[in-house]
């Protein structure tokens, strides 16, 4: 499979996983902006979400494109992020719903936390097909974002025991930080590309 075809297949779940999100939201029956509040409670959880799913669909494209080939286990850790990022769908549904109860709040946290894991194991099969001298190893250097983010939905989670108001104030945090695309790789591909053309 070729990276474009990986990307394709990523942009392509991806999409249907942020439109069968706002499809949940269901349409009132009414003309008045009286019949939009059963909706406020989801709303919030909605807007999280997206900007989470779009900091994947974000970060998830500069990883494609430092990679040279796609191999097997690229593709089924793929299939691995994918997989927990579909059941935002679930997650947020049921958090909104429930107006930010501790118990789905927690698994909001839960699902969040496998994502990040799921994204570090892609990037480290990434950087083990193509080596230690790759520009993914060079452009993430220490990868404080990577490893902070972890901790911060492990906090979260741990948070619902005591107050989810603090716990989605966690979350919110973690969004933040990723809100602004992580470029490192981007500026690793622009200098690669930079060189190559002088070097011609």
């Amino acid at each position: 499979m070729t990276t474009s075809r990986l990307e394709a297949l990523s942009d392509g779940v991806i999409a249907i996983i942020i439109t069968i999100m706002v499809l949940e939201m269901k349409v009132p029956h009414g003309d008045g902006l009286k019949e939009l509040r059963p909706l406020l409670p989801a709303f919030p959880s909605y807007i999280m979400s997206f900007f989470y799913v779009g900091i994947y669909w974000n970060n998830h494209h500069h990883l494609v494109h430092a990679c040279t080939s796609v191999t097997g286990a690229i593709l089924w850790a793929t299939l691995h992020l994918l997989f927990w990022l579909s059941l935002f769908l679930f997650t947020t549904g049921w958090m909104g719903e429930n107006h930010f109860t501790a118990v789905p709040t927690a698994l909001y946290g839960m699902v969040l936390l496998m994502a990040a894991i799921a994204y570090y194991l892609l990037q480290q099969i990434i950087i083990r097909a193509q080596g230690q001298d790759s520009i993914l190893k060079e452009a993430i250097g220490r990868d404080w974002k990577g490893k902070l983010s972890p901790a911060l939905y492990i906090m979260a989670i741990a948070a619902t025991l005591m107050s989810p108001r603090i716990a989605q104030a966690v979350l919110v945090i973690a969004a933040l930080i990723w809100l602004i695309p992580d470029r490192r790789i981007e500026r690793r591909l622009t200098m690669t590309g930079d060189l190559m053309i002088r070097s011609e």
